[in-house]
């Protein structure tokens, strides 16, 4: 049985006591569980063909033998390196697998690759064995510009390497019909998982689209399957919402927003950095619309409790025997400082497997009571659109578009100007992840929770447009957004194209810019030249005080007596 959440003082809170009881007179878990779309809005449409995720349990408990026979024989065929082509809902559960378990002994490592910079690409390309690589195609609705494009560059790769078995080193995952389930047949695919239809990307990590990469991690997926199932069973309890782990965590999260507190910030142990990565996707892309939503803040540092604002509400994710010191003072100072935290304790790391099914019950339960449709995406198609137009007018005119030229220094400065309580400053990052990237985008967001008191988010671009993107567009216009844009060198093509992956990304750099714009978001674009993570440092220079130099005070001579030389 699923612990229940520690909810400390917050439920003392009458905004969550009303909540609470709202959600118990509506019949709001009973109605989840007979599919009621009406919960949510009197059209059906995107809801009633969406909530597979409630059941798709079982169908991965009778698809479990096959997943394991799957995973020995891919194991047999001396297989390396399982490359991963994929976009949000396809690529973030994955990614928290190869974080949390890493490989298994005797399975191959996993790489899970959701990005168009040339720079990222050439970096796994360069990393596997291509005759030896099996690549994962996924992608719910099977024409994707970015895994199309990722297909076709590997396609090439394999075909040109000695050695090679053609087809039989791709897998398709992707829902019935596609033109992706049909790619794969016409050129002989190892296998094709059909996924069942009635789940949107977001919520499909325990279906084939995360659970075939687990397999191959050599993760125990029937153990995973078995804390989901627990859960689930768990978030049918109708006796009182806050007994209700989902409705519980749901109702806290949407009564927090109507409170002013919308930014809810994960802290995790050490082991559990990645799930923040999934948890940003399904609470933006899901509630961040009609002018409202849950800001999910992950990855952040922990910082002291005068850094934090009063728009935060915390969750804490405890996984027992990590290195949690760091983190059970920050929960605690936090607490002590009044902030509202919820604890979820992780006995653990398969307990994630629940933690995936709690968070989608939540985040259900949360579109409720936001009045909000936490099932689609409806600002997600304009940067896509953005995207062609730009692809276009490059293809005619030969060049990238013009943009308005500033020092990094002048566009952050003037970004921060409008720094105010209850903003947050969202990184968009067109470049390649390196540790010491990540470091200098760690030191960027905390100087500004420093010096500025606000929230900070950061992903990678265009990742993100598959994730944060919606909540960007269509969620309260708090965000400020600062867009870094590397030179895209070396540049790759993409086969059969007349882009290439260089020119792809900056396209859709672009092409989300004009989107926020649009959307009177301020936002501005800064470009990292050849060396981003000085490019990045002098940024945090900016906004870090100089340290006032003490001088030591001048060393005194002692006096002492003169001891008498000893005869």
């Amino acid at each position: 049985m699923p612990t229940r959440p520690t909810l400390s003082h917050i439920l003392d809170n009458p905004t969550i006591s009303r909540t609470f009881d709202d959600l118990a007179s509506s019949h709001a878990i009973e109605r989840i569980w007979t599919r009621d779309h009406t919960l949510w809005k009197p059209n059906p449409t995107e809801i009633e063909n969406r909530l597979g995720w409630l059941t798709v349990l079982d169908h991965m408990q009778d698809g479990l033998s096959d997943l394991r026979t799957f995973a020995q024989a891919v194991r047999e065929a001396h297989t390396t390196d399982v490359v991963l082509l994929g976009m949000g809902g396809s690529s973030l559960g994955p990614e928290v697998f190869r974080c949390t378990f890493g490989s298994a002994k005797g399975a191959p490592r996993l790489w899970v690759l959701d990005s168009t910079v040339p720079g990222w690409v050439g970096q796994v390309t360069k990393m596997i064995q291509p005759a030896r690589t099996l690549f994962l195609v996924a992608s719910k609705s099977g024409g994707t510009i970015e895994v199309m494009s990722l297909l076709a560059h590997f396609w090439e790769l394999v075909h040109r390497t000695k050695g090679n078995r053609g087809g039989a080193q791709f897998v398709a995952i992707t829902d019935p019909g596609t033109g992706l389930e049909k790619l794969a047949r016409e050129r002989g695919f190892w296998r094709t998982f059909t996924n069942p239809p009635d789940i949107g990307g977001r919520y499909s990590v325990l279906s084939y689209f995360g659970l075939v990469p687990a397999a191959l991690l050599g993760l125990d997926v029937g153990k995973l399957l078995g804390r989901a199932l627990a859960m689930r069973e768990a978030c049918r309890l109708t006796t009182s919402p806050k007994d209700n782990p989902g409705a519980a965590l749901g109702g806290m999260m949407a009564a927090m927003v109507r409170a002013g507190r919308d930014k809810v910030t994960l802290l995790t142990s050490p082991a559990l950095n990645s799930f923040g990565l999934w948890v940003e996707q399904l609470l933006a892309e899901s509630t961040g619309k009609e002018g409202t939503g849950v800001v999910p803040v992950a990855g952040e540092p922990l910082a002291a409790p005068v850094a934090y604002g009063t728009d935060r509400v915390f969750v804490c994710l405890r996984l027992k025997g990590d290195r949690n010191a760091s983190l059970d003072r920050t929960v605690i100072a936090l607490q002590r400082a009044g902030h509202p935290v919820f604890r979820l304790n992780l006995m653990d790391r398969y307990d994630l497997g629940g933690e995936f099914f709690r968070w989608e019950f939540a985040t259900a339960v949360a579109g409720h009571v936001l009045g909000i449709h936490p099932f689609d995406q409806p600002n997600v198609q304009e940067s896509k659109d953005n995207t062609a137009r730009v692809l276009q007018d490059m293809a005619t005119q030969g060049r990238v578009p013009s943009l308005p030229t500033v020092t990094p220094k002048q566009a952050l400065t003037q970004l921060l100007e409008q720094a105010e309580s209850n903003r947050y400053l969202a990184i968009l990052a067109y470049t390649t992840p390196t540790p010491q990237l990540d470091t200098a985008l760690r030191a960027l967001r905390k100087a500004v929770m420093l010096r500025h008191h606000i929230a900070t988010t950061a992903g990678y671009g265009p990742r993100y447009l598959h994730s944060t993107g919606q909540l960007h567009k269509g969620g309260p216009n708090s965000g400020l957004f600062l867009e870094f844009v590397d030179n895209m060198k070396p540049d790759i093509p993409v086969p059969e194209q007349s882009y290439t992956f260089g020119t792809l990304a900056q396209a859709q750099a672009i092409g989300d810019l004009q989107s926020l714009h649009t959307h009177q978001r301020p936002a501005v674009r800064i470009a990292l030249g050849p060396n981003p993570v000085r490019t990045i440092r002098s940024l945090v220079a900016l906004l870090t005080p100089p340290k006032t130099s003490r001088r030591k005070p001048a060393a005194t001579k002692r006096l002492t007596p003169k001891r008498r030389p000893r005869h």
